[in-house]
Formats: structure tokens, C-alpha cells, sequence
């Protein structure tokens, strides 16, 4: 078939190399506008822009899937839409142009967190298994038939950087097969089933440890906001950024939002026992060890939120 392929981030890379590999043609890309990055705000293409240039594969880029991004895809005459992390909504008349509507590779088991941040709301919640959905894309947010999907077990290591890492390799391949059966005619979709819950994006706030909790879901909310927007607490009214933590052996009690050292170990305290914390970044400052960071606080103890 002859596909548009809409998508941005990394994470939707292993995706259109996947298709522009396989028997289908990926007559076109759109992916969203280039973006200030860096110190210096270098207008910088995205990542999809990027492969799509080196794979030859004329690009469109719009921030929004208005009219003239409709006309463009038109002009492309699809048989198929395929979108993976675009960062936009498709709605009439573009839903309708490819001959087939469009799919949708999304990092979640649907109905299970429908929205902009699936893989990042599943670590947070503690879920034990997620996976990725290849369904029809409708008006409805994330509402559609789903053709395929796949379970990706979770171990409680992983942070939201490395499951989506591994959810965008396994998903391409995923939504490969679904592609072809939507050729072959062999491909048939199901309706969702059981009670959605939503995923959306995630705000700086999100990243606020709070420490009251009991230690799993500390752990799991500094997993799920892990790299972005970034696990955080305030000590003395500063901004400290936690990059890692894990269960600690430890055999002591401390009251929530507690910092000390332990031998060689810095803990703080939750609502239940208390967490290793592992690697700091102190505002103005790059990532160090905890142990090191503690040593320039000169302190026997500190209250972490305050």
C-alpha cells in the first residue's frame, strides 16, 4: 500500500524505518515544525524530520494537521494513514482521506491509558504489565477498534526512558504485521473492552516526589517522570533533582521527606520505609553521586519539601 506516516520523537523512529523497510511505500511524512533546542535554541528538525530526509522521503511539517497539512496529505493519495506520537489530533476531512482511514501505534493496552502519556502514567500507577495497541484512529481520543497488541511485562527497574525505548522497537514490528493485514484483507479490529483510564501529559509537578507515600510509589513516581519532566524534591527551598533511588536494606526508621547518611548510603524517608537515594542534581549544578552531594551539605540530617 501507499502510506503517510505522521510522527515526531524518537520513539516513533523504529516505526517509519520499520515501514519504509517493508513491501508498503511511505510516500510522505508529517512530523511537527523544528524546535529551539539547546542552550542556544537552535532550530533543531525532529527526529522522524530527520530519518525521513535520510531515508528520502519527502516531509511536511505543521505543528497542527489544519487544512493546508490536509491538502499536502492529499496530494499524497494515501491508501493508508499510519501515526505514531505526533503530537496532534487528526480530525475530519483529513481522518477520511487515505482510502483505509488511519491507525494508530499507541504504548498502552487499551482502554488502559488513553492520552500523551501512557508509558509514563503506567510506571506511576505501579502497573505490573503494559504493552502497545495498533487500532483505527476515530474522533474519540484513542477510542478505536483495536487490531493487534502486544504485553510487555514490567520488573519495577524500568524507567519510563527505558520501557518507551523498548515498547518503540517492539510496537514497529507490530504495526508492520497490522499493515500488511490490512492489505492482504485479512486484518480485523475489535472493539474496546473494559473501563478506560487516561493518561495525560505530564506537568512539572508530576515530578514532586511526595514523600508521605509509601516507598513503592515513591520509586514508581521518580520511574514514571523519568527522564522528563524529572523526578524532584526542595530542600531549603531549592530544587534538587533525584536522577536515581531504589529500595533500601537498611534497618531503620525515618519520618517522611528525611535525608541521612548511612554508612555509605544516603536515605530519605517515605510513609513507609526508607529509599536509597542513588544519583543527585543540585540546582545550577550537573548530575553527581548522593554521596557526594552529601558530603557539601555539612549537615546530620535535612527535611526534604521544605
Amino acid at each position: 500500500m501507499r502510506l503517510v506516516f505522521a510522527g515526531t520523537p524518537e520513539a516513533a523512529v523504529p516505526s517509519l524505518r520499520a515501514l519504509a523497510a517493508s513491501a508498503h511505500e511511505v510516500a510522505g511524512v508529517v512530523t511537527r515544525s523544528d524546535a529551539p533546542l539547546g542552550r542556544k535554541r537552535v532550530l533543531t528538525p525532529s527526529p522522524v524530520a530527520r530519518v525521513a530526509v535520510e531515508l528520502g522521503i519527502p516531509v511536511v511539517k505543521a505543528d497542527r494537521l489544519d487544512a493546508a497539512a490536509t491538502a499536502a496529505v492529499h496530494e499524497l493519495a494515501p491508501d493508508l494513514g499510519v501515526i505514531v506520537a505526533y503530537g496532534g489530533l487528526v480530525r475530519e476531512p483529513l481522518l477520511s482521506a487515505p482510502r483505509h482511514g488511519w491507525i494508530n501505534l499507541h504504548f498502552s493496552l487499551l482502554p488502559a491509558w488513553r492520552g500523551a502519556a501512557p508509558v509514563q502514567r503506567a510506571l506511576i500507577a505501579g502497573d505490573a504489565v503494559t504493552g502497545a495497541s495498533v487500532f483505527q484512529l476515530v474522533p474519540a481520543l484513542d477510542a478505536g477498534d483495536v487490531y493487534a497488541e502486544l504485553e510487555h511485562p514490567l520488573d519495577g527497574s524500568e524507567t519510563a526512558g527505558d520501557l518507551l525505548d523498548a515498547l518503540a522497537v517492539s510496537g514497529a514490528d507490530l504495526l508492520v504485521s497490522v499493515v500488511d493485514g490490512i492489505a492482504a484483507g485479512t486484518a480485523h479490529a475489535v472493539p474496546q473492552t473494559g473501563e478506560p483510564t487516561l493518561a495525560p501529559k505530564l506537568v512539572l509537578d508530576d515530578g514532586r516526589l511526595r514523600w508521605d507515600e509509601p516507598a513503592d510509589a515513591v520509586l514508581a513516581r521518580l520511574r514514571g517522570v523519568t527522564p522528563e519532566p524529572g523526578a524532584w524534591t526542595t530542600i531549603g527551598g531549592e530544587r534538587l533533582k533525584i536522577h536515581r533511588a531504589a529500595a533500601s536494606v537498611a534497618d531503620r526508621q525515618l519520618s517522611p521527606g528525611v535525608i541521612v547518611a548511612d554508612g555509605r548510603e544516603v536515605l530519605a524517608g517515605t510513609g513507609t520505609a526508607p529509599i536509597r537515594i542513588d544519583t543527585v542534581q543540585p540546582a545550577g549544578r550537573g548530575a553527581m553521586p548522593a554521596a557526594d552531594w552529601w558530603r557539601g551539605q555539612r549537615a546530620d540530617e535535612l527535611q526534604a519539601g521544605s
